[in-house]
């Protein structure tokens, strides 16, 4: 179960609006690979005004960055998980993203927008490619 307190959910259901069913299935579909799962709210300069990290284990795994009615993710990939996405069944969208991403030393970071439920199964395949052991 997430670490987040009940109170502290309702008052990001309502912030959130209609982005709030794609960020809570975000974080349902994480949690399902990485438990327990930290969730953490920070002040950013977005429009939002908030960006929430996922974290397992004090690893960052995503960003998420709520808009009017989606959620745009944020991941970064080492290039081991580059590599992996690169020969994984991942949509050619995303390879060309990452392709396209300036390599720094934490790896290559993506914005995915999310906007659908079915836009989930892309989020969970990045999130499995990003926490294979080595």
């Amino acid at each position: 179960m997430t670490r987040v307190q009940a109170s502290e959910a309702g008052r990001w259901q309502s912030a959130l609006g209609r982005a709030y069913p794609i960020w809570a299935g975000i974080v349902q579909t994480v949690e399902g690979l990485a438990s327990p799962l930290d969730i953490e709210w920070k002040p950013s300069k977005i429009a939002f005004g908030h960006v929430c990290l996922l974290r397992h284990k004090k690893r960052t795994l995503l960003y998420l960055l709520p808009e009017e009615a989606s959620v745009t993710v944020a991941i970064v990939l080492g290039e081991r998980a580059y590599g992996l996405a690169m020969v994984s069944a991942l949509p050619s969208a995303i390879k060309t993203l990452m392709t396209e991403a300036r390599p720094y030393a934490e790896g290559r970071g993506i914005r995915v927008p999310v906007r659908t439920v079915r836009d989930l199964a892309k989020i969970r395949k990045l999130v499995a490619i990003k926490m294979t052991p080595k």
